[in-house]
């Protein structure tokens, strides 16, 4: 490509010559790289394809000009336009900063943002020398997690920050909905509204997009080409697959199966395929996000890597859409709602199986201790669910030696229930 191809595309996708769009703010990810661009290492952000990595990167630029940096010190490169296709490669990435330089002449070292950075093989050779020649201030996106871990792993190591962006929370729902609960008293007041706009979305989810699309069939339509968009270009395209029709039956059962236990040996023999392709398609769909699995927790790590996996799924709207009848497991879909807030807070996040079999949805660790064990349930107005429950919490908590808080996480009202803490889910999502 030449200059004049080269800057016409990037005119078309910068804000040198035209006012920025207005965009909802997420301060949660905003204030991350804020705080983590002050320490002039390589900022990434990744998650799944559509979840606002590109909008927070643009609200980042928003910042940018108000610390006084001048339009001309910044430029965003999608990488995922198709005018870019067929010359993808480190020379493209030194011919755009060539181009940028020669047509912008920024006075000060640049703001470089590069969007969805794995289509380029290579490109932490490239992120390397920018950053040891401090060239640049840094930032990419990318939406597969095992591609950029191992790229930037092996070359950057302790040379970047990163932090992964989901689809909308319930509070950021919120807000892309104008309603702000900051208080108990808040909730009490719009409680109608809150309870309305939950099942909302539990129903669509929180892709940002499809948030703030109106008609339902235009939401369902997003959600279904949102779903083939991950598997052919994060996942078909990228690891030249040949079993289109296998990987999409995959994700359409795993999807289905969100809040339950799997195994590959089912899963196999569910599909018909190889023991060796289910584990292959399998971790595919974690490092394109769609898809989440917890361990069982145990103090011997061989024992972990042995047992059933958990799955979730990137967002309920998604789940609601693909799967077959998830519309009927509202349990499975706050426990889902549930296990993504939690991914947000936490690390290291496993279920536990007591001696006797009775099971415990989470148990939080933090270091070397447990910080909660957390079960899942939409009520405990029933006598058998509330002992089910509390039993479950208690003979982990007897098992594991553990003074850990015991949480139920429910749409019942907050309260204390036999040394247990029953919380409202959504007072919970919504940190109150």
């Amino acid at each position: 490509m030449n200059k004049e191809e080269i800057i016409a595309i990037l005119d078309d996708w910068n804000f040198w010559k035209k006012p920025l769009p207005t965009t909802f703010h997420r301060p949660f990810y905003e204030d991350a790289i804020k705080k983590k661009s002050q320490t002039d290492e390589i900022i990434i952000l990744k998650g799944v394809r559509r979840s606002g990595k590109s909008t927070i990167l643009l609200n980042h630029i928003h910042n940018l000009l108000d610390r006084g940096i001048a339009k001309e010190q910044i430029l965003f490169v999608n990488l995922e336009d198709p005018r870019f296709a067929p010359y993808l490669g480190l020379d493209l990435l030194e011919k755009i900063k060539e181009t940028y330089l020669y047509y912008l002449t920024p006075r000060e070292k640049p703001h470089i943002i590069l969007d969805e950075i794995q289509n380029i093989e290579g490109f932490e050779k490239w992120l390397l020398k920018e950053y040891e020649l401090k060239r640049a201030h840094l930032y990419i996106t990318g939406s597969n997690s095992k591609l950029l871990s191992r790229e930037i792993g092996s070359a950057l190591s302790g040379r970047y920050l990163d932090t992964t962006v989901y689809p909308l929370s319930f509070k950021e729902f919120l807000h892309f909905k104008k309603i702000e609960i900051a208080t108990k008293l808040d909730l009490v007041h719009s409680r109608l509204e809150v309870s309305r706009l939950f099942e909302e979305y539990t129903r669509y989810g929180g892709f940002p997009k499809v948030v703030l699309t109106e008609d339902p069939e235009n939401k369902s339509a997003e959600l279904k080409s949102y779903f083939d968009s991950i598997l052919l270009r994060d996942i078909v395209a990228r690891y030249r697959l040949d079993q289109f029709s296998v990987l999409e039956k995959l994700a359409v059962i795993l999807i289905s199966q969100a809040s339950n236990l799997t195994s590959i040996n089912k899963l196999k023999n569910l599909l018909g395929v190889s023991h060796e392709t289910i584990e292959k398609y399998f971790e595919y769909l974690q490092n394109a996000y769609i898809i989440f699995s917890i361990p069982k927790f145990d103090w011997s790590l061989k024992k972990q890597t042995v047992a059933n996996k958990k799955i979730y799924t990137i967002d309920p709207g998604l789940s609601r859409r693909i799967s077959f009848e998830v519309g009927k497991r509202q349990g499975d879909i706050l426990e889902n709602i549930l296990f993504l807030e939690l991914r947000r807070r936490h690390e290291n996040i496993y279920y536990y199986k007591t001696k006797e079999g009775y099971e415990v949805d989470f148990l939080i660790k933090e270091g070397e201790k447990i910080v909660a064990l957390i079960q899942v349930t939409l009520t405990l107005s029933e006598e058998k669910t509330r002992k089910r429950e509390l039993r479950a919490l208690k003979k982990a908590q007897m098992e594991l030696g553990c003074q850990c808080p015991l949480i139920v996480l429910t749409m019942d009202r907050s309260q204390e229930m036999e040394g247990v803490r029953v919380t409202n889910a959504i007072e919970w999502l919504l940190e109150l």
